[in-house]
C-alpha cells in the first residue's frame, strides 16, 4: 500500500521532506512530548532511514494532519508518536494510518506490534481500546537513559 486517498485526506509513507510539517503537527498536540535529539530533524531522518517505508503521514490539502513513526527490530514492531490534529479527529485518519503501518510491518514479516500510551492520555487510550488493541497488565515498562542531553519537552 503506497497511498490511500480519501476525499478529505491522503495517507502515504513519511519522507524526510515531511519533517517541518511533522514538527508543526507535533506542536499542535496538547501534552505531546518531543525529545531534543530523537525528534530533531536528524533524529527523525535516522529513524526513517533505518525503517524505510514504514512510517506514515496523513495529508489534508498541503498540511500534515496525522503521523506515526513506525519501526521494528526484526522481531517486534513499534509505533511511536501516533497523533492526529484535533480538528481532523474522528474521520478515520488514525485507524487508516495504523492499518497502513500494520500492512507495512506484515510485509517485513513482523508478527507482533507494541506501543506506549501515557496513562493520562485519555483520548489515545480510548482510541487504542476502540480499534482492538490489548492493554497489558502482566508486565512493567522500564527505561534507562543513555544520553541525558536527549531531553523531553511537553507541549502545553
Amino acid at each position: 500500500m503506497d497511498t490511500l486517498n480519501n476525499n478529505s485526506y491522503q495517507i502515504r509513507a513519511m519522507t524526510t521532506e515531511d519533517y517541518r510539517g511533522l514538527h508543526a503537527l507535533w506542536m499542535t498536540i496538547h501534552g505531546f512530548g518531543i525529545r531534543s535529539i530523537d525528534d530533531s530533524e536528524e533524529g527523525v531522518a535516522r529513524f526513517l532511514a533505518r525503517n524505510p517505508g514504514l512510517s506514515v503521514v496523513a495529508v489534508a490539502g498541503e498540511e500534515i494532519v496525522g503521523a506515526i513513526l513506525c519501526g521494528h527490530d526484526g522481531r517486534r514492531g513499534c509505533l511511536y508518536h501516533v497523533c492526529v490534529r484535533e480538528d481532523h479527529r474522528r474521520l478515520g485518519i488514525g485507524k487508516a494510518m495504523v492499518v497502513y503501518c500494520m500492512n507495512a510491518l506484515k510485509k517485513e514479516q513482523i508478527n507482533k506490534v507494541s506501543l506506549i500510551a501515557f496513562t493520562r492520555n485519555d483520548v489515545g487510550n480510548a482510541f487504542w481500546n476502540c480499534i482492538g488493541w490489548t492493554k497489558r497488565a502482566d508486565l512493567n515498562y522500564y527505561d534507562f537513559t543513555l544520553n541525558d542531553a536527549n531531553i523531553t519537552a511537553f507541549n502545553q
